[in-house]
């Protein structure tokens, strides 16, 4: 048993934390403040190499693993979770789902675009009346001929706006619920496929967040993803996986969350005294620590897992779920150690604040993991 990164590991957290700090930090309020969309940092990201980061080189990717992807999540998250967040959805929605079930020649034509930065993807399955009950898509593709005609609403989906290739998930068969839903690729500018109203949200602002209309959206049948009716079945691999970023990126939110405290409480002085001296601060920061190197034991592990080609479907909503909650009452005590000012913009901590609070609401609530975690113990189907 290994609990050490290897020294190319350990770089590529240097490089993604020098990258992260020098090209991000100076602008996070400004994009949150503004819901300002950081097109320039994301093609960045791109030629850094962080938007392919799961995939072969062969198909233009950097070849990493999931362990290394985390580290990328986090390292990014740890100074602007809505970066982060863009990256995520980018990566482990999108392009894997692609990676996944695509064919040879989707693969060719698309990934290439994606890995290098040159195309942003979404992922479009959540809708009004489908959230958490993700299997309840509403969306139609049906069949005209050899084209198929998608119609619907999708909400929540992340780089709506701004991405050149969109995953839509509809139904082509309704009388089979789940196993009649497919996958489609949809490109930017198809006639009938148009970004909606733009999400106007607590937290995450500069990351994009809105709908995809699709009104009589002909698309051809090189445009289906996978197998015919197994879109949904594909969809649960791709969230396996999924959460693993998310888990990573909550892990990055506590442990910049973490970090703002640390130095505050280093600094800040009350009763004459430096406030890391008093034991209910000490108490906190000890408390904090412990749960943020939990939480990131249980990433690793899923994200070993991951790459060992194991199923992660309980150890994936594991990470996801206690990194989420732990990420949580972190930014609170975080908050709470900078008193008043960690009210204010003035601080980073309020960002974190409210950013944090999506982690146990996005790609699955946390009440939606335990639902897979008890599955999974109880081997219930």
């Amino acid at each position: 048993m290994d609990f050490s990164y290897s020294d190319e590991q350990r770089q590529l957290r240097r490089a993604v934390r020098e990258f992260a700090e020098a090209e991000i930090q100076p602008h996070v309020r400004e994009w949150d403040e503004g819901s300002t969309f950081p097109a320039a940092v994301i093609k960045k990201c791109g030629e850094m190499g962080l938007m392919g980061s799961l995939f072969p080189e062969s198909l233009g990717g950097a070849g990493y693993g999931y362990v290394e992807y985390a580290l990328v999540v986090e390292e990014l998250a740890r100074v602007d979770p809505s970066v982060a967040l863009i990256v995520a959805a980018h990566t482990s929605l999108c392009s894997n789902h692609l990676y996944l079930a695509g064919s040879d020649e989707q693969k060719k034509k698309y990934l290439p675009r994606l890995a290098s930065g040159e195309w942003l993807g979404s992922w479009s399955l959540t809708e009004p009346e489908a959230g958490s009950d993700a299997g309840g898509v509403r969306a139609t593709a049906v069949r005209d001929g050899e084209a198929w005609v998608l119609n619907g609403t999708k909400t929540f989906t992340t780089n709506a706006h701004y991405a050149q290739l969109c995953v839509v998930l509809a139904s082509t068969d309704r009388s089979r619920s789940r196993h009649g839903i497919s996958a489609f690729l949809v490109e930017a500018g198809t006639a009938g496929l148009r970004p909606g109203k733009k999400e106007d949200k607590l937290g995450m602002r500069a990351s994009d967040t809105g709908e995809m209309i699709l009104t009589e959206c002909r698309v051809g049948p090189e445009a289906l993803l996978g197998v015919a009716g197994e879109g949904f079945i594909d969809a649960l691999r791709v969230l396996d996986g999924g959460r693993i970023s998310i888990a990573a990126l909550s892990l990055g939110i506590a442990q910049g969350a973490f970090d703002e405290a640390l130095r505050y409480a280093q600094q800040r002085k009350q009763f004459g005294r430096i406030i890391s001296e008093f034991q209910a601060i000490q108490f906190k920061l000890a408390e904090m620590a412990t749960e943020i190197d939990a939480a990131r034991l249980l990433v690793q592990r899923a994200a070993w897992m991951k790459d060992q080609g194991r199923d992660v479907n309980q150890a994936s909503s594991m990470a996801k779920l206690y990194a989420s909650e732990v990420a949580v009452r972190v930014c609170n005590e975080a908050l709470q150690i900078h008193g008043g000012y960690g009210f204010t913009k003035d601080y980073p901590v309020e960002k974190f604040y409210r950013d944090v609070k999506l982690m146990t609401i996005g790609e699955g609530t946390s009440e939606i993991q335990k639902m897979v975690i008890a599955r999974n113990l109880l081997k219930a189907p």
